[in-house]
């Protein structure tokens, strides 16, 4: 027992040796209060995320360019879609002054007027056009001032909306005046007559007019949302006010695959968007003989360098053992000056004696 008592390093005062002064007390208290802001200093660090961003090259994925599976949906295309070579791509997009009858969509060059579309895009995963909402239809004409169209004004708009899988390839997806309607309408305007014959109803369906292509684009989102970012293709408003109200609203989005790391969380594979656009006018669609029709294109492509967003905490040792050495330094710093401004109180009395 003694010998083990030998190798005690905390040696225990004897009672009635050490005795309490208010200077004692004093000094306690600000070595508390300076261990307690160090406390709460390291514990607003520790809370503080830190951000770092590295780049690298993206991870080449082969890709079907195109699924086709006569239009029925399969376990293996539906893996295909799970393992990363497909991504979504949601589109919300509204025309207030086109009826759907008058609208054709399509990606790649596969239109849903011809059933391409349909095609190599079956259901779910597909677009569909409707009558726009009431809100829908407010913010296309620009309404702030909440003021319920009738559901006639409606009527005369189309919402196309949908969620599609793309492969990871550059492409093109379009939303714009349907081939047919675009012949009637200019048919009528040349020659005072609808030359193409057809249906009563579909003959002249811009009343006389061209067609207006002023549309609303709600929501264009490609694969997962960057959270901390913010989405250049929402809330998109394209005003055609050049008087005829035919023109092309060009689209060109860079897609920067982004690798998204959280604390406690596991990595999501997101895409962050570069857009820039621009209205191209009839005159210069008609002096290129562009065979693309008025209305909204949106031309994609894949960046080949990736990003890689981590956000961290430090180490949760390495927070505990700053805690440990910041409460034992500030008493152990404490209590070598308090030590040291009692001995020199004594020499100094002592002298003075």
């Amino acid at each position: 027992m003694a010998l083990r008592s030998s190798f005690d390093a905390f040696a225990k005062p004897i009672d009635g040796v050490r005795e309490r002064s208010v200077s004692g007390g004093f000094i306690t208290l600000l070595a508390s209060a300076t261990a307690a802001i160090l406390l709460v200093s390291q514990l607003f660090i520790y809370l503080q995320v830190q951000t770092r961003h590295s780049m690298h090259l993206a991870h080449s994925v082969p890709s079907v360019l195109f699924s086709n599976n006569g239009g029925k949906s399969s376990a293996a295309a539906a893996r295909k879609l799970l393992n990363g070579r497909h991504i979504p791509l949601k589109l919300h997009v509204t025309f207030p002054h086109l009826h759907c009858n008058s609208l054709d969509y399509a990606h790649d060059g596969n239109d849903s007027s011809s059933g391409k579309f349909e095609h190599y895009h079956s259901k779910p995963y597909t677009f569909t056009k409707r009558v726009p909402t009431t809100e829908e239809y407010n913010k296309a004409v620009g309404n702030t001032n909440r003021i319920n169209a009738d559901i006639n004004s409606r009527r005369e708009g189309c919402t196309v909306s949908g969620t599609i899988h793309i492969p990871r390839v550059g492409g093109t997806l379009s939303v714009s005046v349907s081939p047919d309607a675009w012949r009637r309408a200019t048919s009528v305007l040349a020659f005072g007559m609808d030359l193409m014959g057809g249906q009563k109803e579909n003959v002249d369906p811009f009343h006389g007019r061209l067609p207006n292509v002023t549309h609303y684009i709600h929501d264009v989102t490609f694969g997962a949302p960057f959270p901390p970012g913010t989405n250049p293709l929402q809330g998109a408003h394209h005003v055609m006010d050049n008087g005829s109200g035919v023109a092309l609203a060009n689209v060109a989005v860079k897609l920067v695959p982004t690798t998204y790391k959280r604390t406690f969380h596991s990595e999501r594979e997101t895409y962050q968007a570069s857009v820039s656009k621009h209205i191209v006018e009839p005159a210069t669609l008609a002096a290129q003989r562009s065979m693309l029709l008025p209305g909204l294109m949106i031309t994609y492509d894949f960046t080949p360098l990736a990003v890689r967003h981590v956000e961290k905490r430090e180490n949760l040792f390495v927070f505990l053992s700053s805690l440990v050495g910041i409460v034992g330094g500030v008493f152990v710093t404490v209590g070598l000056v308090s030590g040291c401004l009692v001995n020199s109180a004594q020499a100094v009395a002592k002298k003075m004696d």
